[in-house]
């Protein structure tokens, strides 16, 4: 079975958020002992992931030395997270298969993502990254070009563009590391933001894609049977928070759309998960989970987590069958 396993960032910190090199490598290191288990029992693993954390320190560098060089720019920061992550999960995820005594290569590929350059939200940014400073502090970033916005006693706040992921430019080269038997790490931090110019080439953009939305592109594009979004809780929750939470279980798609449809998922966390596992179902993946990533190995057959379902194969539309530039 192939698998695209989404990792949350709550993988690539210690128990307590930090984001200190030695956390981040043993968090990274415990996860991929739950990565190994599943490439042992058989099955194709590709890895994406998430950077928040990591791009959130390369911000404050750029903060505190703003008056001495220029900031780095996002799509800098990306390329920077990926590579960094991705040479860590190449060596603790090798020594997890060596334990097991599993010969597999593994391949962390810096991955771009291009998005449409008229996105709206290039027009209206909405993404706020980084912490919260004093405007002293700001102004020399405001001064370079970066949007921040006024957050009243809690300080200023830079915003940033989302936009939609459409397509994963390295693709190809990924499809073909999986069928010569590699598992591939990729599309780190939802991709490397990037639009295509008149001329066809491609340039870098300021922008933060969501995760979790590439990695339901990035699962249909690779042909997975499976897409697993790793994160902290066991079952996304219906009515959290109230004497009436009830964990989803096992549903099908027109179900969870509902469910979604009643606002009971937040924006700003199992929002984009919930909806990354419908558009990966909708565009004609068999199943999606959202689980913990302890639970990964039960996920993958459906026995465990929040489980959207799809539709047997003779009932999808064949052209959802063939990811379209027009997936996000």
């Amino acid at each position: 079975m192939r698998v695209l396993l989404a990792l949350g960032g709550n993988a690539m910190t210690g128990p307590d958020g930090s984001a200190s090199p030695d956390a981040q490598r043993a968090a990274i290191a415990a996860a991929m002992e739950s990565v190994a288990d599943l490439i042992a029992a058989g099955h194709e693993v590709v890895i994406t992931h998430g950077n928040g954390p990591q791009v959130g320190n390369l911000l404050v560098k750029n903060e505190l030395a703003a008056t001495v060089v220029p900031p780095v720019s996002l799509d800098w920061c990306g390329a920077q997270t990926q590579a960094t992550i991705g040479f860590t999960v190449l060596n603790t995820l090798e020594a997890s298969l060596a334990r097991r005594g599993v010969e597999r290569p593994v391949a962390a590929i810096v991955t771009r993502t291009r998005v449409d350059a008229d996105d709206p939200g290039f027009a209206h940014p909405t993404k706020p990254v980084g912490r919260f400073l004093p405007y002293e502090q700001a102004r020399p970033l405001i001064e370079h070009g970066q949007l921040w916005e006024d957050r009243g006693e809690k300080g200023w706040r830079r915003i940033v563009s989302s936009p939609e992921p459409r397509e994963v430019l390295e693709t190809g080269t990924l499809l073909t590391l999986i069928e010569a038997g590699y598992v591939v790490v990729a599309a780190g931090g939802g991709g490397i933001p990037v639009v295509r110019t008149e001329d066809g080439t491609v340039r870098g953009v300021e922008a933060v894609i969501d995760k979790d939305l590439t990695a339901a592109l990035l699962a249909r594009s690779v042909h997975a049977d499976v897409l697993v979004i790793a994160t902290d809780v066991d079952h996304a929750i219906k009515a959290w928070g109230t004497p009436q939470a009830e964990e989803i279980g096992v549903v099908s798609l027109e179900q969870m759309r509902e469910i979604a449809g009643e606002g009971h998922f937040a924006s700003g966390s199992m929002g984009p998960k919930v909806e990354a596992a419908m558009r990966f179902v909708e565009s004609g993946g068999p199943r999606a989970v959202i689980t913990a990533l302890e639970q990964i190995d039960k996920a993958v057959t459906g026995s465990y987590g929040t489980v959207i379902e799809g539709r047997p194969a003779h009932q999808q539309n064949p052209t959802s069958q063939n990811p379209t530039e027009n997936e996000g």
